[in-house]
């Protein structure tokens, strides 16, 4: 149960209780309209005792006219029993009719009031139990259906509060120290001190970059700027650029049977940015004396290119969030955006991108592009 409420059936807030720490921040804690849901309980279940008076009054003059009519057909004392018996049977079994829509009905809709209000509060785990008529349990899945995405699109909010923080806080404390010491007189202002700071910078400004395109791609905003490409070409000048960062680690890097690759309308800058990111995220992970492989083949689908690495490949549990935003293995390095903003460039395109590795096996990272409409 969350902060701030006590055991047992939410009844409100009161004075006594302490601010939950989902509570917005600014707000005046507790809030005065401490429990709209019990007037909204109240005007519902007015609104049924009016329905249920306005019934009772209906079903009496009912009973009125068929005692009158029996009293017209029959006669004496047989009349007399069915006019007396008669209207004590409807009633009774009108009464219990009624209480059971009633309670069938009503607790229902009173669980999904009082729901609503702790959502609308800012507690995303409220839940309702699934009972009453039909329509009402389909309303009660759809509800705790919702419940359920606001609450994982809240801790997805919070964790990425927490992952940006920590991934800005690092290059800033670098930056910070050493700036804090030349204005100190303990490092001199030279290029051996200013560099790394404007190293740091540009780590910030990839960051952000990655940041601004993983949700450009996530909200489906980002533009594709398309035109004809020869992807074997593209392959080839991402393959040379990042030739001296493998050639530093020891790592052999070569692109693999990439010249009959067909034209495809894309966009070779993000292309460029998917392959260069699988390659980067292999370099991290494949010790000295390792081979990376680029390679393309012409599919039915489209065009296939695989990056494969001989590097230590990854756990089971690892390789199920490889494609989740901050997500890395203990001890990795990187940002853990790299390959979610691949997956989403390569479906941004129409395509597709999958992955698969063992621990000391290795790892490949498939990604297909549909091929061009005159293709």
């Amino acid at each position: 149960m969350p902060e701030g409420y006590p055991d047992g059936p939410w009844r409100g807030w009161g004075p006594g209780d302490r601010r939950p720490r989902w509570w917005p921040e600014g707000e005046a804690w507790p809030p005065t309209d401490a429990a709209p849901w019990q007037r909204m309980r109240r005007r519902f279940m007015r609104r049924i005792g009016c329905a249920l008076v306005l019934l009772v009054i209906l079903l009496g003059s009912l009973i009125a006219l068929v005692t009158w009519l029996v009293g017209r057909v029959l006669d004496g004392r047989l009349a007399l029993v069915v006019t007396a018996v008669l209207p004590l049977v409807v009633v009774v079994l009108i009464v219990a009719v009624l209480l059971r829509l009633v309670r069938g009905t009503a607790a229902p809709v009173s669980d999904l009031i009082e729901a609503a209000a702790r959502i609308e509060a800012g507690d995303y785990a409220a839940r309702v139990p699934v009972r009453g008529p039909r329509e009402v349990r389909g309303l009660a899945r759809a509800f705790n259906a919702m419940g359920g995405r606001l609450e994982e699109t809240d801790e997805a909010r919070r964790r990425l509060l927490a992952d940006v923080s920590h991934e800005l806080r690092t290059p800033l404390t670098v930056m910070q120290g050493t700036l804090e010491g030349m204005l100190d007189g303990l490092y001199p202002v030279d290029e051996a001190h200013l560099a790394p700071v404007l190293e740091e910078t540009r780590v910030l400004g990839r960051l952000v970059e990655d940041l601004r395109t993983l949700s450009l791609s996530e909200a489906g905003s980002l533009r594709l700027h398309r035109e004809p490409t020869n992807l074997a070409t593209l392959l080839r000048d991402v393959a040379a650029a990042h030739h001296p960062a493998a050639d530093a680690v020891g790592v052999t890097l070569a692109p693999e049977g990439i010249d009959e690759l067909p034209v495809l309308e894309v966009d070779p800058a993000r292309i460029r940015q998917v392959v260069g990111n699988l390659i980067a995220n292999a370099l991290r992970f494949t010790p000295a004396g390792g081979r990376i492989s680029v390679t393309a083949s012409h599919t039915d689908d489209g065009v296939s290119v695989v990056v494969r690495d001989t590097g230590s490949g990854m756990e089971p549990e690892a390789l199920e969030h490889a494609f989740d935003r901050f997500y890395r293995s203990p001890g990795s390095p990187g940002s853990g955006l790299g390959l979610p903003i691949a997956r989403n460039l390569v479906e941004a395109h129409g395509g597709r991108i999958d992955i698969e590795s063992a621990p000391g096996g290795g790892t490949a990272v498939r990604f297909t592009l549909p091929p061009s409409p005159e293709n």
